[in-house]
């Protein structure tokens, strides 16, 4: 054992009572409050209440059914201190306690121990299920409950998985959820709070792979994911954009948003260039683009113009360039794409970046274009002439973007010779 930890030790044996986790009279590591208002170290209440009340709290030995048939009655809601049945089993961290905890290690040269980690944490009780079922009876009632129960949902889906697990347990459970937001005839009647706390929710449900299938296909899902992504705070369209983006994991919900109209509110979000939903807007894109169907869609509701307006700016260039690669399989694209000068664009990119990858992207946008657009030709033999772009990624790029550069040479080298030769 080294000098520092023999100190260390020493030093939090002597530390105040009020210091020290009631269950396993260590120092708290993570100080957090239970219903009744006592506070534990983590680690120690969750393991308190997963075991069925059948550890005693001050031995930590197991003991039969027999002998504590009163603690099992409560379900898993016993407070280890004062043996008060509890309202619900969530974890509260008290940050007062960590402040104080954290001083007294510091004043005495004590370093602020580790919190543990519970590998089953969140497991849930009778208490915490009656706590989201009256959660979700709330979003029926008065506006002050319902942006209440929203706020408590949006923390409970965010800290706890198991949380956005019951969800998936309970067909009506979404619909409950969104009840205040179809309740609203028009988008000024949603308080934008509320609404935010609900489409925040929807992200954090969707987060969860069981549940992406059932959020998307519940019938009022996305086209008030569509709202929000249209009328909302920043914060929320941001969200709602984060949403579809994680929803569009799965095929079957890229067919689905594409099909409800989802890539123009999305591309909108990104043309107005908003620094916190620009990526979110971006990152749902590129996934819906990966079917053929959506790609058509993006290219018709205006993606190639906001893509290279953006990238002109060089305004998130590794995502959008990413983008506007992916559309260059369709025809359309490519046509708007030399129309809208993706040529120099493109080129002078090539120049500028360092990242191997932005390269890529680039020369395969500029094979397509000269494999589609032979009007482009002049311009691409001009900058070679005068730079070598193409000849040093045909020698420098990642094997694709050699490969792509090669057949751009290639091509124009070819054009050249025919235009001797005749």
């Amino acid at each position: 054992m080294n000098n520092n930890t023999s100190s260390n030790e020493s030093s939090t044996s002597t530390c105040p009572q009020e210091f020290r986790c009631p269950i396993s009279k260590e120092i708290m590591r993570d100080p957090v409050i239970l219903s009744t208002g006592q506070t534990y170290d983590r680690l120690f209440i969750q393991k308190w209440l997963k075991a069925g009340n059948r550890i005693c709290p001050k031995t930590q030995q197991t003991y039969d059914r027999l002998f504590i048939q009163k603690w099992l009655k409560a379900g898993n809601r016993i407070c280890p201190k004062t043996q008060q049945v509890l309202s619900h089993t969530i974890l509260t961290p008290n940050q007062l306690v960590r402040d104080m905890i954290t001083q007294w290690c510091k004043n005495r040269g004590v370093q602020f121990p580790s919190p543990l980690q519970y590998s089953d944490e969140d497991g849930l009780t009778e208490a915490d299920r009656d706590l989201f079922l009256s959660l979700l009876n709330k979003m029926s009632g008065r506006e002050t409950e319902q942006k209440e129960a929203a706020r408590t949902l949006r923390s409970l889906t965010k800290r706890m998985p198991s949380f956005r697990a019951l969800f998936g347990e309970n067909l009506e459970a979404i619909p409950q959820l969104l009840t205040p937001l179809c309740q609203k005839k028009t988008h000024g009647e949603i308080h934008p709070d509320l609404q935010e706390d609900l489409i925040t929710t929807l992200l954090n449900l969707s987060i969860h792979d069981n549940n992406k299938k059932l959020v998307a296909e519940t019938p009022m899902v996305i086209p008030l994911l569509l709202d929000a992504l249209r009328f909302g705070t920043i914060e929320t369209r941001s969200n709602a954009a984060a949403t579809l983006f994680t929803l569009s994991a799965l095929d079957s919900n890229k067919s689905l948003i594409g099909k409800s109209g989802g890539l123009k509110p999305l591309i909108e979000l990104l043309e107005e260039g908003h620094p916190l939903a620009m990526k979110d807007a971006a990152s749902a894109i590129f996934n819906l683009c990966i079917t053929h169907e959506n790609k058509a869609r993006a290219v018709r509701d205006g993606a190639v113009k906001a893509l290279l307006n953006k990238i002109k700016n060089r305004v998130h260039v590794d995502e959008l360039l990413a983008i506007l690669a992916m559309l260059s399989s369709n025809q359309k694209a490519v046509e708007e794409m030399g129309d809208l000068g993706a040529v120099s664009c493109l080129l002078s990119l090539i120049k500028e970046t360092n990242c191997a990858r932005n390269k890529e992207n680039c020369i395969a946008v500029l094979y397509t274009l000269c494999y589609y657009d032979r009007t482009k030709w002049k311009e691409m033999r001009e900058e070679e002439s005068t730079y070598g772009t193409l000849s040093q990624v045909a020698q420098n790029g990642t094997s694709r973007a050699k490969r792509k550069a090669n057949g751009i040479l290639d091509r124009l080298n070819r054009a050249i010779n025919l235009t001797h030769t005749a």
